[in-house]
Order: structure tokens, then C-alpha cells, then sequence
């Protein structure tokens, strides 16, 4: 239940993303996401007096806070400038296929021929997709998407793996205060330079991605793939394509192609298949 509230929490991100970006520049976003979150996990840290984690530990944490805090929000962010959430949503539901096999490599375990056939059938799934929609050719914000990919498993595994020595929410906590001295000079900057128009979108949208998606989503993602492990969490986490194609629909009016539905089945197949073997 953790795990799958993880999973809604994360499938509101890109549409709170697109409203945040109503009122402010992508830097101005990441920056004061970064911050907000930052400055709640650093209270519950103090009001519960956690002691600083243990110097072993803070390698891990450095990589959760490069891949969750700040890579993935930056370079989604960046992409959803010019990308359509549902368009997003599809390319990064390879991300459970991505943790899977970064949690391989990172634990030494060896896929089956099955698992790597079905994964690069996904793969393909996905290409084909990206290429189609834009026109025969990939785009900057494909590649930004790909990029996100990669740097949010490397997170999603450390912080799995973490979450078995210290609990779940106190990971992501340290990893969010870990990033403050660069994301509250990196937020004053940033709002000098990119304009702010506050609406209510773009105010509900940041609250979202700071709260919501940046540390409640995190802390009960974390928890639960402490409890049930990292391959069987990642299962509850197929929906989350699906999840956003239908926020999408809901909350940005967007018109979805059969194209991206079809191909979001597709990627849950090959993942499902990832997953059993």
C-alpha cells in the first residue's frame, strides 16, 4: 500500500510540472521545488532530533540527492518545455525497466536471456514511439527524457538499498537538506533572471512537486520498497504511465493518440515480462 501511494504520488508529477511551468521558468521550478522540500524534510529531521546518517552512508545519499532531488526534476523539467506529459509519461515508463537493471548491475545479479530479450523489446517499443511522434527523428527534450532515466534508477536503487539500514523517509530527508546549499542560491538566481507569473496552477503545481511528489511520494516509495524489495515495488509501478496518460487528460486537456496508450501497454508488457523472469 506504501509502495502503490508512491506510485499515484509520482503519476501527478508531470501534470503539476506543466502547471508549475504556467507561473515559472524551469530553473526558477527545480531550484524552489528543491528548496520547499528541503525545508520540510530538514523539520522533520529537527523535530524529531534524527542524528546525522553514518559516514558509510553518505556516498549512497550523495547519489539518491544527484538522481531524484535534482537530475530527474531538472532534465524532466527541461523536456516538458516543449514535450507533452503524456509523450513524457510514455518514455520514462521505461524507469521501472531502468531501476531493474540497475539494481542488477548494482547487486551483481545476473538477468535471464528472457529478461534482457523483453527489455530490448521495450526498448524498442519506446523508440519507435519517440521517433514517430516526432516526425522521424529524435528531439533535445527525448534526449533530456533518456538522460532522467538513467540518473533517477541510479537514485531509485540507492535509496532502495539504503532504506534497508535507516528508514525510508530519513533518506530521501538527507538527500533533500544534502542539496540545499546549492538549491536555495541556485532558487535566488534563478527567480532573478526567469519572469514569475503566479496563478493558481502554477502555485498548486509547485506545492505538488515539492510536497507531494519530492518528499511524501518519496517517503512512503522508499518505505515500501524497504518492506516488499526493489523488483516486486517496481511491479506497482507499471501503472504509473497509465496513471498520467489519464491525469493528462483530466487536468490538461491534452488529446492522447493511439499511438501513446498503445505503446504504454506495450512497455508494461515488456516490463511485466522483465519482472516474472
Amino acid at each position: 500500500m506504501l509502495a502503490a501511494l508512491g506510485v499515484i504520488a509520482f503519476s501527478l508529477t508531470f501534470p503539476s510540472t506543466a502547471w508549475g511551468l504556467e507561473s515559472f521558468g524551469p530553473w526558477s521550478l527545480v531550484a524552489v521545488r528543491g528548496v520547499l522540500a528541503a525545508l520540510v524534510a530538514g523539520g522533520c529531521l529537527l523535530a524529531l532530533r534524527v542524528p546525522l546518517p553514518e559516514r558509510r552512508h553518505l556516498p549512497g545519499i550523495a547519489v539518491v540527492a544527484l538522481g531524484v532531488v535534482f537530475g530527474f526534476p531538472m532534465l524532466t523539467t527541461l523536456a516538458l518545455r516543449t514535450s507533452t506529459t503524456s509523450h513524457a509519461a510514455v518514455v520514462v515508463g521505461l524507469l521501472p525497466l531502468t531501476t531493474a537493471v540497475c539494481s542488477a548491475l548494482r547487486t551483481g545479479h545476473r538477468p535471464s536471456r528472457r529478461f534482457w530479450v523483453a527489455a530490448l523489446a521495450g526498448a524498442a517499443a519506446v523508440l519507435a514511439f519517440t521517433v514517430g511522434q516526432s516526425g522521424g527523428a529524435l528531439t533535445t527534450a527525448d534526449g533530456y527524457l533518456f538522460a532522467a532515466l538513467v540518473v533517477c534508477a541510479a537514485g531509485y536503487t540507492e535509496g532502495g538499498r539504503l532504506a534497508r539500514a535507516m528508514p525510508g523517509w530519513q533518506v530521501i530527508g538527507w538527500a533533500l537538506v544534502l542539496c540545499l546549499p546549492l538549491s536555495l542560491p541556485a532558487a535566488a538566481v534563478a527567480l532573478a533572471y526567469e519572469p514569475v507569473h503566479l496563478t493558481a496552477h502554477g502555485v498548486t503545481g509547485l506545492l505538488w512537486v515539492a510536497v507531494g511528489s519530492q518528499f511524501l511520494g518519496l517517503v512512503v516509495w522508499y518505505r515500501g520498497m524497504a518492506a516488499i524489495g526493489i523488483p516486486r515495488a517496481s511491479q506497482l509501478q507499471l501503472a504509473q504511465p497509465l496513471l498520467t496518460l489519464v491525469w493528462s487528460a483530466l487536468l490538461l486537456d491534452e488529446h492522447l493518440t493511439a499511438a501513446a496508450p498503445l505503446t504504454a501497454v506495450a512497455v508494461l508488457v515488456c516490463i511485466a515480462v522483465t519482472q516474472r523472469s
